[in-house]
């Protein structure tokens, strides 16, 4: 059967604007997180008890409290309003910059780190934008927000050394301290606020199915992976900008003239595998692949740090497979989890990604210190051929999507025989209707299904 093509209805304005405002808070708060990664390394001489440990320490200390609040801060949400929690978080991330920007101490700087992350705002944002969406515009609106996430990471990366220059580290988080003060204010002023509060059994974790999820092999190699990258992210830029000024040669002001091409030309470099992973169903060769070339960049780095073209060369080659990588596990993510632990997995596979970012810094000053540059990026090889033998036996995912439904006059009553009326479908897989939120979530083969056949459960959606 050919899928026939289902209509939405266009989004409205206003849901434009949430997701506009909300992407804004989102890039907002991660610009202000990153913008010290390519140059706080060779900076953090200036503070006091400064040593290569403490150093990679604050580099990846917000992430220790983000990934211990991430998950409470968003059920906190769902109790007292995604603002208030919204707003409390982007209070404490301007407090953890201002502790940073007027520290003397590299421990001071790591509190001020600390603080940024205890700003957990990530669940409550995700949560808001559910609330303020339409159920067939949800996937659109998390997507708005992936990309404000992936434009705040390369214009951090590309502007952090030209500011630091400018303004200091001092500078970048004052800076950051005003960006987070802006959000609070777009928050306000711009974002509408729901009328009420529902968990998006899509989005939101649900604590009782912590166990089931954690025993499941599929997702863990996923949670697994996502750890590791940004690991290897926060190891890779604590030892990179060492490279590219005390070996390479290249002056401290000048590397957001290399950041920038090389960010731009691995964005395109990055699109053809993309499309050969989901067009041509090739996800696990081209995710196993990516992995690969990530110990190839760190390979490069280790053997020929005072070449300052094999060190670009290799920087093209990590960024091109890390921004493969982080586009390609969300997918992954939503292709493997089965629908009713989807929300739950997500909250995991978040958490996961800001242990990593903890463990690569520290990890990064630990073996600086221990075994100079080179141990850096070798331990960077060894993590993904550990990578690699974990994600191997994982079996290539079913091309599936998945679609909410809204159905009308949904109840306890009737709840069961809908799920079934929609598993009849043909080339549906999945279904899981939640009376409390008046939908039915739904995972399809799209080559198969009859859309109009689902539209049929949902006048608001034909």
């Amino acid at each position: 059967m050919t899928q026939k093509q289902h209509h939405t209805s266009s989004m409205t304005s206003l849901e434009k604007r949430s997701i506009a405002g909300l992407s804004a808070i989102f890039g907002l708060r991660m610009l202000g997180l990153f913008m010290i990664l390519p140059v706080f390394s060779l900076a953090a001489d200036q503070y006091s008890g400064a040593t290569p440990l403490l150093i990679g320490l604050a580099i990846g200390a917000y992430g220790l409290t983000q990934a211990l609040l991430q998950i409470p801060f968003g059920m906190l949400s769902d109790r007292i309003g995604r603002k208030r929690v919204i707003t409390m978080g982007l209070i404490l991330f301007a407090a953890g910059s201002v502790v940073a920007a007027t520290a003397d101490s590299i421990y001071m700087v790591i509190a001020g780190r600390l603080l940024q992350g205890s700003g957990a705002i990530a669940a409550a944002i995700m949560a808001l934008t559910a609330d303020l969406t339409r159920d067939e515009h949800r996937t659109k609106a998390m997507a708005s927000i992936g990309i404000s996430i992936g434009l705040s990471f390369s214009i951090a990366l590309a502007s952090g050394a030209a500011l630091e220059h400018w303004i200091g580290l001092s500078g970048i988080f004052w800076a950051t301290a005003v960006l987070s003060l802006v959000g609070i204010a777009v928050l306000h002023l711009w974002i509408p606020t729901p009328t009420r509060c529902v968990n998006h059994r899509d989005i939101e974790p649900v604590p009782q199915q912590f166990k089931k999820v954690l025993k499941n092999p599929d997702i863990m190699r996923m949670v697994f992976s996502i750890m590791i990258l940004h690991c290897l992210l926060t190891t890779s830029f604590f030892a990179l900008p060492i490279a590219l000024q005390d070996y390479a040669g290249l002056a401290r002001n000048q590397h957001s003239l290399a950041y920038v091409p090389i960010l731009i030309l691995a964005f395109i470099s990055m699109v053809p595998f993309i499309l050969i992973a989901e067009k041509r169903r090739k996800m696990k060769p081209v995710f196993l692949g990516a992995i690969a070339v990530l110990a190839i960049s760190q390979l490069g780095w280790a053997m020929l740090p005072t070449s300052l073209v094999a060190v670009l060369v290799s920087l093209w080659l990590f960024f091109t497979a890390f921004n493969i990588l982080e586009a390609s596990l969300p997918s992954l993510m939503s292709k493997l989890s089965p629908l009713e632990n989807k929300g739950t997995a997500m909250g995991i596979y978040s958490t996961a990604q800001f242990v990593g970012a903890f463990l690569g810094g520290t990890l990064g000053g630990l073996m600086y210190t221990q075994f100079e540059l080179s141990g850096v990026f070798i331990t960077g090889v060894v993590l993904t051929l550990i990578w690699l033998i974990v994600v191997m036996p994982m079996r290539p995912p079913r091309h599936l999507t998945n679609r909410i439904i809204h159905v009308d006059n949904l109840s306890l009553e009737n709840a069961d025989n809908i799920a079934q009326q929609i598993n009849a479908i043909e080339g549906v897989v999945e279904t899981i209707v939640v009376v409390e939120e008046q939908v039915a979530y739904v995972k399809f083969a799209p080559e198969l299904i009859n859309a109009e056949a689902l539209d049929a459960f949902s006048p608001q959606s034909s």
